[in-house]
């Protein structure tokens, strides 16, 4: 048991109707003012849990999914619906158009003009990096030039991740996640317009915007079986929605080197529109990436934030 400001908090097991009662009255007991994180894989119910937190205790949501930012997938990234959006506030929901370059900096310099409002931030996502900056501090690494990133592109594509790794300095090297391409790439880019290593600049990281210990930090986890059922029924949700409506008007301009094309599903839907795979096969390997996806999260969560309070996504 955590006791985080006035309300205390358990690792919820499922039981039923009991313990999502006892979950739910648990959640109602945040206080009114405390800031609140939500964070877990995709699919597990977060923006629910926000949603709840807000109609009952008030504040105002502001997104942490890197992808929920941009304005041309609602339905594929399972942003909130309008509908979802007129019981709260919400913020920093596609905002941004799919061919920026929205980045972690980007994210937070707008999230530091929300804390200075008054209304209580109920910070929801999955991207666990924001999270970090957001409560560790953020380098301030100035901007990639594009030819840099031409540059760190055509080594990838004719010799290989493996030339950039080569490239590293140690500490940057032996720090971060070596199988990660695009942290990779960033660390070899940082490296190459600086002058110096990326570990070297994150130890110069200022104090954070909000230290955790000043925050109700909720992390969201669900058993493995329970996620992947639920994963499959909400892309074909998806589809009945539109999400292939979305990926159609993005065709013209499909180029998947964006950032907006990193949504889960987009390449696959497009792939489909492209005549290379029926929509039987888009599904399936829509869906097949989501459970890798949410994996990842789950990997990530669990080794970087043993300092949330667990919230089983079956009692929500």
């Amino acid at each position: 048991m955590r006791d985080l400001g006035h309300a205390r908090f358990w690792l919820l097991k499922p039981r039923g109707f009991a313990a999502r009662s006892r979950a739910m009255s648990q959640i109602d007991a945040i206080p009114r003012q405390r800031p609140v994180l939500i964070a877990g894989p995709t699919a597990s119910g977060k923006s629910a849990l926000a949603l709840r937190i807000a109609e009952t205790g008030g504040g105002v949501i502001v997104n942490a999914d890197a992808i929920q930012v941009f304005d041309c997938w609602r339905v594929l990234t399972a942003r909130p619906s309008s509908e979802d959006e007129a019981r709260a506030p919400h913020l920093l929901f596609g905002h941004v158009p799919c061919d920026f370059a929205y980045s972690v900096g980007h994210w937070l310099r707008e999230v530091a003009d929300i804390l200075q409002g008054d209304a209580r931030p109920i910070i929801v996502g999955g991207t666990g990096l924001y999270f970090r900056a957001l409560t560790e501090g953020l380098a301030d690494i100035p901007p990639t030039p594009p030819e840099i990133r031409a540059r760190a592109d055509a080594v990838v594509h004719e010799k290989g991740l493996a030339a950039l790794l080569a490239d590293l300095d140690a500490e940057t090297a032996a720090r971060i996640d070596r199988q990660n391409p695009m942290r990779v790439q960033r660390a070899w880019e940082v490296q190459q317009a600086t002058g110096r290593g990326l570990a070297a600049w994150q130890d110069d990281t200022p104090p954070p915007l909000l230290p955790l210990a000043d925050t109700v930090p909720l992390l969201v986890q669900a058993d493995k079986d329970w996620l992947n059922a639920r994963i499959a029924r909400r892309f074909d949700a998806m589809l009945d929605q539109g999400a292939l409506n979305e990926a159609r008007a993005l065709l013209p301009r499909w180029d998947p080197t964006l950032p907006a094309a990193k949504a889960i599903g987009a390449p696959e839907l497009i792939a489909h529109l492209q005549g290379h795979m029926s929509l039987d096969q888009a599904r399936a390997a829509a869906t097949i990436a989501t459970r890798q996806f949410a994996k990842r999260q789950r990997t990530w969560f669990r080794a970087r934030m043993g300092g949330w309070t667990p919230i089983d996504a079956a009692t929500l």
